[in-house]
């Protein structure tokens, strides 16, 4: 099912938007206590990327924690393949896309969107997949 922001009207209405998705979340949670979604965690890789790849495996153990079963490529796909690459990184990005389509969420952590989190995110969109924000802090953000 795809809730969107807006109302039929074009407005921006996030409280129906949260109200109804917090409705699809206490049916799943219902139907099956054990249900543990997949998430697909979205945080910046580049730049710092030992501090990025530290933050990410604090993203990954609090989505664990939510009862979510984090799914973060970008703590995968640099073991083996080499960002710097441009052929290697838009195989990763297609990767990406292809695991961010089995997952149930996306959640995007921190402030700074990088180039590869926009694009994440607008497929997430595309997709109508349930999209929460979270500070760098793990504060949920409405957006």
């Amino acid at each position: 099912m795809c809730i969107n922001k807006y109302n039929s009207q074009g407005y921006y209405d996030p409280t129906t938007y949260e109200a109804l998705t917090n409705i699809i979340r206490e049916e799943r949670a219902e139907k099956n206590a054990a249900f543990k979604p997949l998430v697909y965690v979205c945080s910046p890789y580049s730049g710092d990327v030992d501090v990025n790849v530290k933050k990410a495996r604090g993203f990954c153990r609090f989505t664990l924690e939510k009862n979510g079963i984090p799914i973060a490529p970008h703590l995968l796909f640099p073991q083996f393949m080499n960002d710097d690459i441009p052929q290697e990184r838009e195989l990763a990005m297609f990767m990406n896309m292809v695991l961010l389509g089995k997952c149930n969420e996306l959640w995007v952590f921190g402030e700074r969107i990088s180039e590869g989190m926009r694009v994440e995110i607008q497929k997430a969109k595309q997709r109508c997949m349930a999209i929460r924000y979270f500070t760098e802090n793990l504060k949920e953000e409405s957006i």
